[in-house]
């Protein structure tokens, strides 16, 4: 009796094992990236004009942490492909403290110190002569790349490029690197009226 439930065992192990098994390999989903093509964003009343990608939208922003934007020229570029979004916020610098300004923005950006691996920020200036810093956060924070932009009399402008999804440095950091060129290139563009 025993023999035979000995050899049941292993008649059922051979003919179960009959399929093929490929294991499946560890990665990320492939993402196909449009080519870099831009068009004007220049809307008659906003303070600035600049270049953004055909792949994106512009979306006036309507809430501000569940309220009213306290400026009228804030605005969202979306990137539905993506699942992304660049907040862009705006101030006339005329009745601000600049240096108020541009504390907030880097206190804004180092809010995410707990998740970053690192922080780094470039100063630079346009070829339309504005100036600012271009800040990169490594790690699983919620944002890896944000900017201000001023000339020093007049305005002064912020971007933040957010992901409607969990930070994950090593799934987004294609999507980001591609985006980086896209921000680049606004901020090149960038003009204040």
């Amino acid at each position: 009796m025993k023999s035979i439930a000995f050899l049941s065992v292993i008649a059922l192990l051979v003919i179960s094992c009959n399929s093929e098994f490929t294991p499946k390999k560890r990665g990320y989903f492939r993402i196909d990236f449009p080519k870099h093509e831009y068009q004007t964003f220049d809307q008659p009343g906003y303070p600035y004009s600049f270049e953004y990608p055909v792949y994106a939208r512009i979306v006036k922003d309507t809430t501000f942490f569940e309220a009213n934007p306290e400026n009228p020229y804030w605005i969202n570029i979306e990137f539905p492909r993506f699942s992304g979004k660049v907040y862009i916020s705006y101030k006339d610098v005329t009745g601000n403290d600049l240096t108020k300004l541009v504390n907030d923005a880097y206190k804004m950006t180092y809010k995410h110190s707990s998740k970053a691996t690192e922080i780094t920020d470039s100063a630079m200036r346009t070829r339309n002569e504005l100036r600012g810093v271009f800040f990169k956060v490594g790690g699983n924070a919620a944002t890896a790349k944000q900017f201000f932009l001023t000339d020093d009399s007049k305005h002064f402008l912020r971007g933040a490029l957010y992901f409607d999804a969990s930070p994950n440095e090593d799934s987004l950091s294609v999507v980001n690197e591609f985006l980086q060129d896209d921000l680049k290139h606004l901020i090149n563009t960038l003009k204040f009226k």
